[in-house]
């Protein structure tokens, strides 16, 4: 579980990764054959259920690719169900605090560590392997906070100092909205400070992650020294594509700067 990924941060390389918010598991199949290091599948927003979750762990099942999930709220029902489904990782959105991190964090560790209950289910084997499983899974699993809010950046420090944290993630178009920009992608000065944390994580050794909204801004990420960049999500892909063919066609004009 996610051996690949932390080798690749580990030697300082950039690994890209695939926002998955349909619900097909064809598409984590592609992401396996175009030998992409990870995905995220977004259970915060759209429409995706715990039963499609699984589909795409399926999808993924003998491969290197690490799968992550964003979930829905802190919950300790969203965190357990989740990694009890057999998901590499949890993605945290709209953390504000450090004290918060370490609250969820209690719901995704095995005791002593944490909180997290037994199961028989998909991550175990169906029980199978439970010795094996959960022998590592304190170690294994990765939990990634989303800083998206002005109170997450106020706390950054205290965030970065927890233990645990291996990679914390970006969100710019959320980050610049806590700010008062509301519907900028990166709000005056919000570039600045993302980079500003970004290098506050790097001397601790700590990764960053971001979602490239197009090819040159997944170029400049990676020049930036990014840990984990996203070429886009599933959807947003078939938006930007088909929506660049049609202008190029002269046909129509799509703005897709989101996508």
């Amino acid at each position: 579980m996610n051996q690949r990924i932390r080798e690749k941060l580990k030697n300082g390389e950039t690994t890209f990764g695939l926002w998955v918010t349909l619900e097909s598991p064809s598409i984590t199949e592609i992401a396996v054959e175009l030998d992409l290091d990870w995905i995220c599948i977004d259970l915060e927003h759209g429409y995706l259920n715990y039963q499609q979750v699984a589909g795409h762990l399926q999808a993924a099942n003998g491969s290197n690719l690490s799968v992550f999930v964003r979930v829905p709220t802190h919950a300790l029902e969203s965190v357990k169900r989740v990694l009890d489904l057999g998901a590499h990782g949890i993605v945290l959105p709209l953390v504000r605090s450090a004290e918060e991190i370490t609250k969820i964090q209690q719901y995704a560790y095995y005791p002593p560590k944490g909180q997290r209950g037994l199961g028989g289910e998909r991550n175990v084997k169906w029980g199978l392997g439970l010795e094996e499983y959960t022998s590592n899974a304190n170690e294994d699993i990765m939990i990634i906070p989303v800083i998206e809010t002005k109170d997450a950046a106020e706390a950054i420090d205290d965030i970065l100092a927890l233990e645990g944290i291996e990679t914390i993630l970006f969100g710019p178009g959320d980050l610049s909205s806590s700010y008062g920009y509301l519907g900028q992608w990166e709000g005056p000065g919000m570039a600045e400070l993302i980079l500003e944390m970004k290098e506050k994580a790097s001397k601790l050794g700590i990764g960053s992650a971001v979602l490239a909204r197009n090819t040159e801004d997944a170029k400049l990420r990676r020049k930036q020294g990014f840990a984990m960049v996203g070429l886009g999500s599933d959807a947003g892909m078939v938006v930007r594509h088909v929506g660049q063919l049609l202008s190029d066609l002269e046909i129509n004009e799509i703005d897709h700067r989101w996508f």
